[in-house]
């Protein structure tokens, strides 16, 4: 049967044994961590698209975004603290379901990941086109140097973006020499995005015009099956914006009374950024206004479509957030706080790479797991004797991702980057509930209290948020899924260490490592 394979999770467990944590944070060290995990290019970046989906509504899909978030982060919690092992969706689904579904979460994670990071380095490209070349150097970059082509969501003119090229490959050059951020590098960028935001919030609260916020919700609540318009629609794109929180859930093994803690950590962060983003959404639409450019039918144009991105190039809307790189920057020059303006952008070009570097850490280290699992060829697991790290898949990786950012607008790429997420998060709270019944003498350092009932809102409220992204979206995660299946039938189900008889178990590329003889499954 193709759902035959299950991972021991008596193997798992034991290799994450050699390897404990020492339990030192608390719930309020939990949560400044969860903060500057989630606070990131979502709000930098999509303001504009969501705004383009919604209108004033953004702010009502802040709160649809978070509460989803914050079911599905609890389900993370239990499962990331009983399972405190490498390879994230993958592993959980691998020791609860099975390989067959292992691998399809493991694929959408390559999906979800390798374009979020493409989103991510076309939202950087905005603030460095328009803050450090244009404001700052006078510099203006050529439209077929500076967006994709029109025909594909970019500018007129345009050819393709080439700061967001090679912002994709320097970052993918630094992973494969084994470059990584410290502790404290990352602290300082973490307090420079928040004192960021809270500098923009200060600044514009105070001008807000309650005009500007009519109507509330010029698209609906539902724009419609399909359309990825509306405030659910603008909810399943700017749920990129919470992405992150998982980080958080596993921390949960070096946490001091998980139980109490971690619903500490992860509720406390993902309310306090859910206050702070509709504050910022209020902010951005109550100063300069955010209203959707409606099409001849009174329907917004989708964002990062053809007709759009016509519409932007008008003089009538040069001006508009829905239109805007850089959409806080803009507000705030928009409003006379250029100089403040400015500021922000340098703190996006600071702090984003960083953002693509966890982003495309996260994916080849996905597929070193599987590769090391034996359901990819073994050369992608292959370690560089110098830099000891996984350089042939990071380079396939970066490549990929590269060429994404060059040719395609960042609402799309967010949009697909989380058809693939919303999967993985649906599949980790069954597996949860699949967990609770096989083995429930299994300790768990943090449970997750109504599991029955939140595990199953998780699951629906991913599907929910799935089901208002753009057709397009939803298309490409059933595409990339069947070439995945396609993959595992053809190389990966014959190859399986698993299928075998072989368990191996790797906490990291260059930690210890047990190989576990057992039965090969039948079949």
């Amino acid at each position: 049967m193709i759902l035959d394979r299950v991972k021991p999770l008596d193997a798992i467990l034991a290799a994450a044994k050699r390897k404990s944590l020492k339990r030192t944070m608390g719930g309020l060290q939990l949560m400044l961590f969860g903060i500057g995990c989630i606070i990131g290019t979502g709000i930098f970046v999509l303001t504009a698209a969501g705004a383009q989906k919604a209108g004033p509504g953004l702010m009502l899909a802040f709160a649809i975004a978070g509460a989803i978030c914050i079911v599905a982060a609890l389900c993370y919690a239990e499962i990331a603290s009983t399972i405190p092992v490498s390879g994230s969706a993958y592993t959980y689904t691998y020791a609860t379901m099975g390989e067959f579904l292992a691998w399809t979460v493991g694929w959408a994670l390559v999906l979800e990941y390798a374009i979020a990071a493409s989103a991510v380095s076309v939202g950087w490209s905005g603030y460095f086109v328009g803050t450090i070349l244009n404001e700052t150097l006078g510099i203006t970059l050529p439209a077929w140097l500076s967006g994709g082509p029109l025909a594909l969501g970019g500018v007129e003119g345009g050819l393709i973006n080439l700061p967001a090229l090679v912002i994709a490959l320097l970052v993918t050059g630094l992973l494969m020499i084994g470059t990584s951020e410290s502790a404290k590098v990352n602290a300082v960028l973490v307090a420079i995005k928040v004192s960021a935001l809270t500098i923009f919030i200060a600044l514009t609260l105070p001008q807000v015009d309650p005009d500007k916020f009519n109507p509330f919700l010029p698209a609906g609540v539902f724009g419609g099956w399909g359309s990825g318009l509306g405030a659910v629609g603008a909810a399943a794109t700017i749920f990129f914006a919470y992405v992150g929180f998982d980080a958080v859930s596993t921390a949960a093994e070096e946490t001091k009374d998980p139980q109490r803690n971690v619903p500490i950590g992860l509720v406390g962060s993902l309310l306090f950024c859910t206050v702070f983003y509709i504050a910022v959404a209020a902010g951005a639409i109550g100063t300069i206004g955010g209203q959707p450019i409606m099409g001849p039918d009174g329907i917004p144009f989708p964002a990062g479509s053809e007709e759009l991105a016509r519409q932007c190039a008008l003089p009538a809307y040069s001006s508009a957030l829905v239109c805007s790189d850089e959409a806080l920057a803009h507000v705030l020059r928009q409003i006379g706080w250029s100089g403040v303006g400015n500021a922000l952008g340098y703190a996006a070009f600071l702090a984003l790479p960083s953002v693509i570097l966890v982003l495309l850490f996260a994916q080849t280290r996905i597929f070193f797991v599987m590769s090391r699992d034996g359901l990819l060829p073994e050369v992608l697991s292959k370690v560089h004797p110098k830099w000891h790290t996984p350089h042939v898949v990071t380079m396939i990786t970066g490549a990929a991702v590269a060429v994404a950012a060059a040719f395609l607008p960042v609402g799309q790429l967010a949009d697909i980057a989380n058809a693939g997420t919303l999967y993985a998060f649906a599949l980790v709270a069954i597996a949860v509930l699949v967990l609770r019944k096989q083995r429930p003498d299994v300790h768990r350092p943090f449970r997750v209290q109504g599991v029955w009932v939140i595990a199953p809102a998780a699951v629906a409220g991913c599907i929910f948020l799935f089901l208002n992204l753009p057709l397009d979206a939803m298309i490409v995660l059933p595409v990339w899924s069947a070439i995945g299946i396609a993959i595992y039938l053809a190389y990966g189900r014959s190859r399986s260490h698993l299928g075998k008889g072989i368990i191996e178990v790797v906490d990291d590329i260059e930690g210890d490592e047990a190989l576990v003889p057992i039965d090969p499954p039948k079949g």
